[in-house]
């Protein structure tokens, strides 16, 4: 008990104590960390990998902010998200914003107006496969045809619907609702004449098609040309899948992509959004990405705008004219 009272500290000690460690700077907790949301894809595929990318640069190098990685659907749910402000940043193509923002998505007239654009990610260019022995060389051949689209509600059967009807065939086409793996064995069987894949490449689906037959790639940017693709869809740009790209296509293939785009919601400061795009548009952020997935290799300042066809978000505007970036009229 005497032990007790006389080693019990004063309000005097116990003052001079707090005033002592506040001087090191321990009384006060550490402000919280601006917690912000990304949502990529479906688990293993390309958004998911460059969204856990992005977010973990971010959160690694942005002093005080956290950025965390959300598992989505794709394109049009990242869309959605990021218009209620369910999520921050996201990734969608750049047709998806186009025509969310004008109201036309497929069964869909709401109008997606908080979302912007930051920068071009990737391409996913449209291979349209044919079996060489099948005597069709032009997309025009394909009228009457059975063409494996992708599942029903899935981003390839709508790019292959904008694309056949803006060539003039969609009506004469006998679409196939059936995913890449599946068409791809369906080619092979001779059960579909034509497979379509709106994807990066090298693709995998394709690769197995080519592996059991000998496959024709159809030059697709040619039949979009002398339609009216690129009046109804400005967001497609020519692309080229280059010679060897696949067993025994010894030739380039020009065709038509859509863009993956880095968006953000218009809610973000234009400082966040900023700060951003110069920590993964620096050398090592544009390094690290490389590492995350071999499409990130069509990351840089060069391309940074390619794609975008939308108002891009404020933070934007001041990072790629800083780079030097001249915007067209629809990205102001």
């Amino acid at each position: 008990m005497m032990l007790k009272q006389l080693f019990k500290p004063s309000k005097t000690m116990l003052a001079a104590t707090m005033v002592a460690v506040a001087g090191f700077g321990l009384s006060a907790p550490s402000q919280a960390a601006e917690r912000l949301a990304f949502s990529g894809g479906p688990d293993g595929g390309t958004f998911q990998y460059f969204s856990n990318g992005i977010a973990t640069r971010l959160s690694r190098n942005l002093e005080g902010v956290e950025v965390s990685n959300m598992a989505s659907a794709g394109s049009v749910e990242n869309l959605r998200r990021v218009n209620s402000k369910d999520a921050d940043f996201g990734i969608v193509y750049s047709g998806d914003i186009y025509l969310g923002q004008k109201g036309k998505l497929t069964e869909d007239t709401r109008k997606y107006r908080n979302v912007q654009a930051l920068s071009y990610l990737y391409g996913a260019p449209a291979h349209l496969i044919v079996l060489d022995g099948s005597g069709i060389t032009e997309v025009s051949q394909l009228a009457g045809k059975n063409i494996a689209v992708g599942p029903a509600g899935s981003g390839a059967a709508a790019s292959a619907q904008r694309f056949f009807e803006g060539v003039g065939l969609w009506d004469s086409i006998k679409p196939q609702y059936i995913g890449y793996n599946q068409g791809a064995s369906a080619l092979g069987d001779r059960q579909i004449d034509a497979l379509w894949v709106f994807a990066g490449f090298p693709n995998a689906s394709v690769i197995q098609a080519a592996s059991s037959n000998k496959i024709r790639l159809l030059q697709v940017f040619a039949a979009a040309k002398q339609g009216f693709l690129f009046e109804d869809h400005p967001y497609y740009t020519q692309v080229t899948i280059p010679a060897g790209t696949y067993p025994g296509v010894d030739y380039d293939v020009s065709t038509v992509q859509d863009s993956a785009l880095w968006v953000a919601g218009r809610h973000l400061s234009a400082e966040q959004v900023s700060n951003s795009l110069k920590e993964i548009y620096s050398d090592e952020g544009l390094k690290f990405m490389s590492s995350v997935s071999q499409a990130a290799t069509a990351m840089n300042i060069d391309s940074g705008t390619m794609g975008i066809v939308t108002p891009l978000h404020e933070g934007a505007k001041q990072f790629w004219t800083e780079q030097g970036k001249t915007l067209t009229d629809s990205q102001q």
